[in-house]
């Protein structure tokens, strides 16, 4: 009997644990038909990722087949994948490799999270719309509670931001790298010095910020550009709001710097939502709740600041409270579901991948 399973360059351990029931588990992250594969190596003759020490995406459709969920669980190559789509549409059996590798980040996403609540949210629609709901509830209940009292709403607002940002990120996301880093380096026992962490360190902020890997990726420089000046925008707009203060400063450079930011992150998002309403590309044929999540709701934080700030110029949003109900509703959501649980993890995750990826090196 066969104790390996070899797997274009790459030897399978075939006496790890198999779980041929995986894919049900998969199908639930929205993965599709990816056991039609009958390894005939199309996927990895056509990935522009692909090398001959790498069978990329042909390795991970294996592993999720043979349902070697550790493996998996140790793998950075799903972050790797951008999704350009080009080997799901020339697959002879229409397995969805490309969707295969967007299901396992969500699968991913869900195995870091120490909560649990990423799976939750990923798997269930009516759960996610209860916590959109729910969140929806408690800010309506503190509007109540200060009688629409707008200065008041206002300074609440803007505490909430600083406040989201270091309790999420302590509490839930930076564990959570601390998982996926246990997953993929400490648990298979990957040799790492000290100053091999420090000098690759660059490798995760050129990541975080530029996407550069993306590049790879053939016909998908666009693409890139679009994801680039939308990380720059929203890094730029979080900035403006949470330090600058930009409902309330009377900078005029803030102000403007402000509108410039909300306009560049709901202009490129309208785009984003355009295709995935018109579902014509790969990547958008299969989109899942979670996808349609973030680009609205990132496109309802653009829109609503820019609007809430021109209300403030205009000095009509006295007269039009709602708007900063609707706006501090879209961004409490946006940093309690979204950004812990949701599809903007994936930035995150990708990011480290690429600095995980940097320290495997030889």
């Amino acid at each position: 009997m066969l104790s390996m399973y070899l797997c274009g360059s790459k030897k399978i351990n075939l006496m790890a644990k198999i779980n041929p029931s995986f894919g049900k588990e998969l199908n639930k992250y929205g993965a599709v038909n990816f056991n039609a594969c009958y390894n005939c190596g199309n996927c990895t003759a056509v990935c522009s990722l692909s090398t001959e020490d790498v069978s990329f995406p042909r390795e991970m459709v294996r592993l999720s087949a043979l349902g070697l969920e550790d493996d998996i669980k140790a793998s950075l190559k799903p972050w790797e994948c951008y999704y350009c789509g080009e080997c799901s549409t020339l697959c002879p059996q229409e397995a969805n490799p490309g969707e295969l590798m967007m299901s396992l980040r969500r699968y991913l996403t869900a195995q870091y999270d120490w909560t649990g609540l990423s799976g939750l949210l990923y798997k269930s629609l009516p759960i996610s719309i209860s916590a959109f709901i729910l969140t929806f509830v408690g800010v309506l209940a503190f509007a109540i509670s200060v009688g629409f009292e707008l200065t008041e709403m206002l300074h609440f607002g803007h505490m909430f931001e600083g406040i989201a940002i270091g309790t999420i990120g302590l509490v839930i996301l930076m564990p959570n790298v601390a998982r996926m880093w246990y997953f993929t380096i400490l648990k298979p026992k990957t040799k790492v010095s000290f100053m091999k962490y420090v000098k690759s360190m660059g490798e995760l902020f050129i990541h975080m910020f530029t996407q550069k890997r993306a590049l790879g990726c053939d016909d998908n420089q666009f693409r890139w550009f679009e994801h680039f000046i939308l990380v720059i925008g929203y890094l730029s707009l979080l900035f403006t709001t949470v330090v600058l203060d930009w409902f309330g400063t009377e900078s005029l450079f803030v102000i403007v710097l402000g509108y410039v930011m909300s306009a560049i992150v709901f202009v490129v998002t309208i785009d984003f939502v355009s295709g995935r309403m018109k579902a014509k590309k790969e990547v958008s044929k299969h989109s899942q709740p979670s996808d349609i999540f973030f680009v609205v709701w990132l496109f309802l934080m653009g829109l609503t600041a820019f609007l809430v700030r021109l209300f403030i110029d205009l000095d009509i949003l006295e007269m039009n409270k709602w708007l900063y109900i609707f706006h501090l509703t879209v961004l409490v959501q946006w940093a309690l579901i979204i950004v812990p649980f949701g599809k903007w993890t994936h930035f995150l995750y990708r990011s480290f991948a690429m600095y995980f990826a940097k320290l495997k090196e030889n």
